[in-house]
């Protein structure tokens, strides 16, 4: 049982910001609620106010702007899948949608709302950081802008503000050449480790790649390291990817040896490390090989 509970629907991103200011710890942002009462069904978290925000207009944006794609933080997973939009410079988005929990989940789970709960076991994050995005907070007066990466700050931890709430994400396109794979592995409901890669070719060589890992410890983070290591390699060799035993699989454990992996029931941190070792090739093998086909 829920308990009783009082439900607050502002028309504005700033009255929901006040509210939230005004109500401090009693109260919590509604948007699709797949996370959130999930916890308060479980008793894990109480509170006497609920914020609405679907039906602030701004929070159900979705465009493209330029060269960016504007989401706002009340678009579902759903939305978001099925969007004419997300297609070639936006493509990996809808390809890392498409594996977000299930149709249930994606169906009423908002993009804002995913991002603002920061569970660690989860797939958008990861496939936004390679994207380069960053998150739009509003508060009473103002808002202000934050790289996806300084945006989670832990395993369920933000840097959102008590009267602040997440308004929009903004998501730069691919280079024109680039091309791009979001991979997953899980044996439970969550992932166990997500790859989202970028990889932009020059000739016949890497010129940038971008690599992200999530799900593998309290935030997804880039492989700064291995993404420098493949600048100028040869797009054959990452499409050729690797195999269990070969140095090359042992030198992207090695890259993941610095990381904060956790053990958990997803599994120990080397057995992590492990797997995402090969979804990492994997996934430099399928942008590789998209980026060579122009798909």
């Amino acid at each position: 049982m829920l308990g009783r509970l009082a439900i607050h629907q502002p028309a504005t991103a700033a009255e929901a910001a006040a509210l939230r200011a005004k109500l401090g710890d009693d109260a919590a942002i509604y948007a699709g609620g797949s996370e959130l009462l999930l916890v308060m069904k479980e008793g894990l978290g109480r509170w006497q106010h609920l914020i609405d925000v679907k039906g602030i207009p701004a929070l159900r944006e979705l465009r493209v702007d330029g060269d960016r794609l504007v989401i706002g933080a009340a678009v579902s997973h759903r939305q978001l899948e099925r969007s004419p939009l997300l297609h070639g410079r936006f493509g990996m988005l809808r390809e890392m949608e498409a594996q977000v929990a299930n149709v249930r989940v994606r169906n009423v789970g908002t993009l804002g709302g995913n991002l603002a709960f920061a569970e660690p076991h989860s797939d958008p994050a990861t496939a936004l950081l390679v994207h380069d995005a960053r998150v739009v907070l509003a508060g009473p007066r103002s808002e202000r802008t934050l790289p996806i990466a300084d945006f989670i700050t832990g395993s369920y931890e933000t840097a959102l503000a008590p009267d602040e709430i997440l308004v929009r994400v903004e998501v730069p396109a691919l280079p024109p050449k680039a091309a791009s794979a979001y991979v997953k592995f899980g044996v439970h409901e969550r992932p166990t480790v997500g790859v989202a890669v970028i990889v932009e070719p020059s000739g016949d060589a890497v010129d940038e790649a971008r690599v992200a890992v999530g799900c593998i410890g309290p935030a997804p983070v880039r492989l700064s390291a291995l993404e420098a290591r493949l600048a100028g390699t040869r797009m054959a060799a990452v499409e050729a990817g690797i195999h269990g035993t070969d140095r090359r699989h042992r030198e992207l454990v090695d890259a993941l040896t610095a990381l904060d992996v956790v053990s958990d029931l997803h599994g120990s941190a080397d057995y992590k490390r492990e797997v995402a070792a090969v979804l990492v090739s994997r996934a430099l093998a399928t942008a590789a090989a998209r980026a060579r086909s122009g798909a």
